[in-house]
């Protein structure tokens, strides 16, 4: 049995797995989702990953740790740390080792599809999306309004302290690397994504249709592309 260790794209938490982990359970596997502490103005990746790898401590060594969207930047940090069967970028982003995410962007400028935050507010250090049209239209695109809003409403800050950190990788961890895009993705850009995955990781991007939050609302066909790339 395989254990998924599902980490969360900013502002969400746990929760946002909670339709792609039964469908993982109704394939044998298992699934944890944590919550990182993604609104604590002190927390860097670093951090987020000693989440992660506490909340694995005992599913041995068939782990794939999944990454979605600001998750890709912790994901690698946990395979730094412990034995993990693969690591998987779901619309996402992918460190430069060495680099803080800052610095990433700069370099890197057509990460994200342009205006994608738009529809953020509060706080400079601690963002999050005030304006529910546009988080729809960028984050839940292909979700009803209802299931949409529900999400909505269960968004966090996110603090931009763990941007300005290097990451303290020399280099990516030699665990097996996978990368999956969304076609409709109006987050991260699909022509970096897949640029990335063949330039950074070493793969060709595996395709999925809609989104950038397959999770929700396509639980079952993720389920199945995440069954197939063990």
């Amino acid at each position: 049995m395989t254990t998924f260790a599902l980490v969360h794209v900013a502002w969400h938490g746990g929760w946002c797995w909670e339709r792609l982990a039964p469908a993982l359970e109704r394939r044998g596997h298992a699934a944890v989702a944590p919550d990182l502490p993604c609104d604590d103005a002190e927390a860097t990746f670093a951090d987020y990953a000693d989440v992660v790898v506490r909340a694995i401590a005992d599913a041995g060594e068939d782990v794939v740790v999944v990454g979605h969207s600001l998750g890709g930047m912790t994901v690698p940090l946990v395979a730094a740390r412990r034995p993990v069967r693969a690591l998987v970028h779901l619309c996402a982003l992918v460190p430069i080792p060495g680099a803080s995410l800052v610095e990433q962007l700069r370099a890197e400028p057509r990460t994200f599809v342009a205006g994608y935050d738009q529809g953020l507010g509060g706080e400079r250090r601690a963002p999050r999306w005030v304006d529910f049209a546009a988080a729809r239209e960028r984050l839940y695109g292909d979700l009803a309004e209802d299931e949409a809003r529900s999400a909505f409403e269960r968004l966090r800050p996110q603090a931009t302290a763990p941007y300005r950190v290097p990451c303290p990788l020399d280099a990516l961890p030699p665990a097996p690397a996978k990368a999956i895009v969304c076609a409709g993705d109006r987050v991260v850009d699909t022509r970096w994504a897949r640029h990335v995955a063949r330039d950074r990781l070493g793969v060709e991007a595996a395709e999925l249709p809609g989104d950038h939050s397959p999770q929700l609302s396509r639980p079952a066909e993720l389920a199945a592309l995440l069954h197939e790339l063990l």
